[in-house]
C-alpha cells in the first residue's frame, strides 16, 4: 500500500503542447497578462488500463512553497487536451478559487508544472477540493505520471533591488 506519491514509481507519459516546448515560455496568452486560458497539451503513452486522468498545475518558486495553479480530475481518457477545454472535476486551486489561474510571478521568471497523472480508477471527490485531497485520492491510482515544464515572467515586471521596487 501506497503512503504517499512517489511519481517515479509510475509508467511515463510525455506531455507536450502546441503552444510552448519543454523548459521555454509559456505565451502571455495562458497566463493572467492576457487571457488566462489553459494551453492545449498533448499526452502519449496513456496506458490501456487507464480509467480517467488528472492534472495538478504548480509553481514550486514561490515564497510559499508549490503553489497551486489548477487541478482536474475525472479527466475522460484523451491523447489531446485542447485550449481552454478540459472536461472533468475542477479543485480548488491557492488563489481559493475553482477554475485555471495561470501564471502570475510577481518578481522574475518562475517555472510552472503541468503534471498528468493517468488513473485505473475514476475518483469519489467533490468538485473544490484541494491539493492535498486530490493527492490522497489518486495516490493508489496512478498508473502513469509526466510532466511539462514552462516558465513566465510578467509583461512590464518591474525590477527589484534588495527588495525595493524601482522602475
Amino acid at each position: 500500500m501506497k503512503n504517499e506519491m512517489k511519481e517515479l514509481d509510475y509508467k511515463l507519459l510525455r506531455i507536450s503542447s502546441k503552444a510552448f516546448n519543454e523548459n521555454e515560455v509559456i505565451p502571455a496568452k495562458y497566463t493572467d497578462d492576457a487571457l488566462n486560458i489553459s494551453p492545449p497539451l498533448d499526452i502519449e503513452g496513456i496506458p490501456e488500463e487507464a480509467k480517467c486522468l488528472a492534472i495538478i498545475l504548480n509553481n514550486p518558486d514561490t515564497v510559499v512553497s508549490n503553489w497551486t495553479h489548477w487541478l482536474v480530475w475525472n479527466i475522460p481518457v484523451t491523447h489531446h487536451i485542447k485550449e481552454n477545454e478540459v472536461h472533468g472535476i475542477v479543485g480548488k486551486n491557492d488563489f481559493n478559487k475553482n477554475e485555471y489561474s495561470g501564471p502570475c510571478p510577481r518578481y522574475d521568471a518562475h517555472r510552472y508544472f503541468f503534471k498528468v497523472y493517468a488513473l485505473d480508477a475514476l475518483l469519489d471527490l467533490p468538485a473544490g477540493a484541494d491539493k492535498l485531497a486530490l493527492e490522497k485520492e489518486m495516490s493508489e491510482h496512478i498508473i502513469a505520471f509526466g510532466v511539462l515544464v514552462g516558465f513566465y515572467k510578467k509583461i512590464n515586471q518591474p525590477a527589484v533591488n534588495n527588495n525595493v521596487v524601482t522602475d
